[in-house]
């Protein structure tokens, strides 16, 4: 039944593949020559099957793990190089109508406060959220036919879009919503929307329905098929997602890959961000009920055997994840980070009181955006801002094309300079900003080509004189 090359979901993710994979991975979780085998190829920058890669999140030698963490710090170096992409989660409605047993949105739960986001809402998150320095935002909507139709989120989009505040602009809106049609995803994709992220929650078909009793999202063939929809409606730039603590977590990370390898199949372009999110407690949702949590250990290891498996993809982690957690797994192959996070609808312009709280999950990173940009500088980050690649038309192949040939570097490296200078000029506490002048002036010598080098700099000092928005 497997082929990556179906259209069919339970033909591309085939539960038959993924079980038979993880007998494999067993089998030769101690073959210390097949998984030398493995990570020699690994080192060649062009990723791993599904099959390859479960054998390294089985194996349990400790020297042959630390060789897998060396290598995916070392190949998100080489793609990716030492920026860290910033962006921040806007929720614009918790109204739901499916019955996920997991998420506190469902629409069963009576205790959450339900709200929608007026456009005047949306532009008081907005300018918020600009005064904070934000310029790439993951905009997330429960699935309401009645309260957030398609016609909201394309106006809502419009309204972050046109939103100018001092020196702010949101330049790049990605979009988080339930699976919908070929045509709705074409009218994203007119709104100018970055990526299309969905969260496939977890890839075991039985278990998928069993944590999705009632609504549109209990057809998992609709849900699982929705990235080729997307792409089909002319979105080039897909995020993929599990969420780790629904199902055994080896059987995930089967899965995921198994997708990444048919939207490359038959697309030709694999997926440009995947997320790691682990199940966290919420309003009405105790995770403790699911026996499948994952320790920290465990999860670095997911996501060190993903960057070598993928390694052109972009890796995002949340506040979800603690800072001691997000420290680990930045490392080890994270590319994207949210800061500042706010998980309820309207909490940056107005936090909520207790009594009427409507996050989706608890954050467990609770810094402010200066903290953590603060933070990722001292530990030699670039913390990026850029949305250049978006607005350029590098996206889908394109993007790959560069990415997969590690020559991104020669413009994402100067843009992230660019951006953060913007963010300490505007933004930044007086101890960010000098830690960040000095980073800038240390960074700017790194880039390769000369006359880009010249180029960046004289941007730089055109930024400190007032000018904005500038890119490679």
């Amino acid at each position: 039944m497997y082929n990556k090359e179906s259209l069919k979901a339970e033909e591309f993710i085939c539960h038959e593949e993924i079980e038979e994979t993880l007998a494999y991975a067993e089998a030769n979780k101690d073959n210390l020559a097949l998984i030398d085998e493995i990570i020699a190829k690994a080192k060649l920058r062009k990723g791993l099957t599904h099959r390859e890669a479960s054998v390294l999140l089985a194996c349990e030698n400790e020297e042959k793990i630390q060789e897998v963490y060396d290598l995916a710090e070392q190949i998100k170096k080489d793609f990716y190089g030492n920026r860290i992409v910033m962006f921040a989660p806007l929720y614009l409605s918790n109204y739901c109508i499916n019955g996920c047993v997991y998420c506190p949105y469902h629409g069963k739960n009576k205790h959450i406060a339900r709200k929608k986001l007026t456009q005047d809402e949306v532009r008081q998150e907005v300018t918020a959220l600009q005064d904070m320095g934000h310029k790439r935002l993951a905009i997330e909507a429960g699935e309401d036919p009645v309260n957030n139709p398609i016609e909201y989120i394309l106006e809502c989009i419009k309204t972050i879009y046109s939103i100018k505040h001092k020196n702010g602009a949101i330049r790049r809106v990605n979009v988080n919503i339930a699976a919908t049609t070929v045509e709705n995803y074409r009218k994203l994709k007119e709104a100018g929307i970055g990526t299309y992220i969905l969260f496939q929650e977890t890839y075991h078909k039985e278990s998928y329905e069993k944590l999705h009793p009632t609504g549109p999202k209990h057809d998992y063939a609709y849900h699982t098929e929705a990235m080729d929809r997307a792409m089909e409606g002319g979105i080039d730039d897909v995020g993929l997602g599990v969420l780790f603590g629904l199902e055994l977590y080896k059987y995930e990370f089967a899965g995921l890959l198994m997708h990444a390898e048919h939207l490359e199949a038959v697309h030709g372009v694999g997926p440009h961000t995947i997320s790691v999110p682990r199940i966290k407690r919420a309003d009405d949702i105790d995770p403790d009920v699911f026996d499948n949590g994952i320790s920290d250990d465990i999860f670095a290891k997911i996501c060190a055997c993903i960057r070598v498996a993928v390694p052109y993809t972009g890796m995002i982690i949340s506040t979800r994840e603690s800072q001691a957690v997000r420290e680990k797994v930045i490392r080890l192959g994270v590319s994207q980070i949210s800061g500042g996070s706010k998980t309820s609808v309207g909490g940056y312009d107005h936090p909520e009181p207790e009594d009427e709280r409507s996050e989706q999950f608890d954050v467990s990173d609770t810094r402010t955006l200066d903290e953590v940009v603060h933070w990722l500088m001292d530990m030699g980050y670039i913390p990026s801002f850029c949305t250049a690649c978006y607005r350029e038309g590098r996206t889908g192949d394109r993007f790959m094309s560069l990415c997969k040939n590690q020559q991104i570097l020669n413009c994402c490296h100067p843009n992230a300079l660019m951006t953060l200078k913007e963010y300490l000029i505007d933004y930044a506490s007086e101890d960010t900003r000098k830690i960040g002048e000095a980073l800038i002036a240390k960074e700017i010598e790194k880039v390769p080509n000369e006359k880009t080098r010249e180029i960046a700099k004289r941007h730089l000092k055109e930024i400190e004189e007032g000018q904005r928005d500038f890119r490679f």
